[in-house]
Formats: structure tokens, sequence, C-alpha cells
């Protein structure tokens, strides 16, 4: 393989996304390519320490976003960039779609704002913007979503929010795929957890294809 790929999971929580994650690192590891397996915000230990920021301080909305976005070019610099150079494959637990749906859908945040940080922090060095090649969107309902966390882990300052704010998100999401579809495979999921990650397995065997020499 002499490029990388870099491949992306998005979703509400409780949507499923770290089940699904796994079994796509195994995947990819049988398949003898080398995985990078990270998340957002996080990923090196800048990033964490504004990780535990972001998601437990309370904050402006702008100053959540600037944070995120700080997060996320450490992240870029310090770990995405230099796997994809080495040809590996980058397996992320959220990337910037996320702040799209969580800070300019759930929070309402200024969607022409997020879309020039976004332009700051991804550039590339040919003007491109540095994007997950496929991003796999866990697509529910926020009362399910709700319904599976209840008795989850002591909720965050995001996941103690009502349904009303976790509709938004979700509307956040739709409307990224709507902006970028190329890059999108939705993945419904309501459905059960053998029947998500079958569909996963086959979205990602189609990407896996295509780095087979």
């Amino acid at each position: 393989m002499t490029r990388g790929l870099f491949i992306s999971f998005e979703g509400i929580d409780g949507a499923g996304k770290s089940t699904h994650i796994a079994r796509v690192t195994e995947l990819f590891r049988q398949a003898g390519k080398a995985v990078v397996l990270t998340r957002e915000p996080g990923g090196t230990p800048v990033s964490e320490k504004l990780r535990e920021l972001v998601l437990h301080e309370p904050m402006d909305a702008l100053t959540e976003a600037l944070l995120m976005f700080a997060a996320r070019r450490e992240h870029l610099v310090q770990v995405i960039e230099p796997a994809l150079a080495r040809g590996d494959v980058v397996l992320c637990d959220r990337f910037t779609d996320a702040t799209f749906a969580y800070q300019g859908g759930g929070r309402g945040f200024d969607w022409q704002v997020l879309v020039q940080l976004e332009r700051m922090v991804q550039a590339l060095p040919d003007g491109a913007l540095r994007q997950p090649e496929l991003t796999v969107w866990f697509d529910l309902d926020p009362h399910i979503a709700a319904q599976r966390l209840a008795s989850a882990r002591v909720p965050d300052k995001f996941e103690s929010q009502p349904a009303d704010f976790f509709s938004a998100v979700r509307a956040g999401y739709a409307k990224r795929q709507t902006e970028m579809p190329e890059r999108f495979a939705r993945i419904d999921a309501a459905q059960s957890l053998d029947a998500v990650g079958a569909e996963v397995g086959r979205v990602v065997s189609d990407w896996l294809k295509q780095l087979t020499p």
C-alpha cells in the first residue's frame, strides 16, 4: 500500500460506534494493514487535556468550537498526517463532522464560522482540506439512543443533554452529509448489532479492496 486511508466514524452517543470500530480495526489488521486507532477530541496528550475541558467545563459556544479545532490541529499534525504519510489506515472515532453536528447543530453555533475554522485547521499544502476518504455515520433516533444510554457511565455535559439537543445534532449530521455526500456512508443504527456490523463490514470491505494491489 502506497497511500494511507482515513476513515471516521460518526454518530450520537448510544449509536454503537465503539463496538464496530473495534471490528473494523480487526478487519484491516487481518488484511495486513497497519492501523492507527484514535479519537476526537483527543488523540495526543495536549488534545486529551482539551477533551477534558470541552466535555466537562461550561463555556461559551465560540470557546468550545475553538478548543475543538485546537485539539484537532494537534491531532492532525502529531498523529493523522504522519500516519497517512506512512501509508497506514487511520480509524478515528469522530472528526470534524462531529463539530458541525454538535456545535453547529446542537449548540446552534454559526455554521459558516465553523467552515472558516475548518479551512484554517485542515488545509493541506496543495490547498485542499484534509477530510476522511470515508465517513461511516451511525444514524439513530435520539430516543432510542437515550434508552441505550440509560444504564451507561456517568454522562458528560453532552451526553446529559435532552433529546431535542440530539435531534438537532442528528440534523447537523444530515446537513453535513448533504454537503459532502461522496464520502458519507449512512448506517441505520437502529438495526440489530449483527445487521449493523454486516452493513459496516460491506462498506469498509469495498474500501479495503481499493488498497489491495
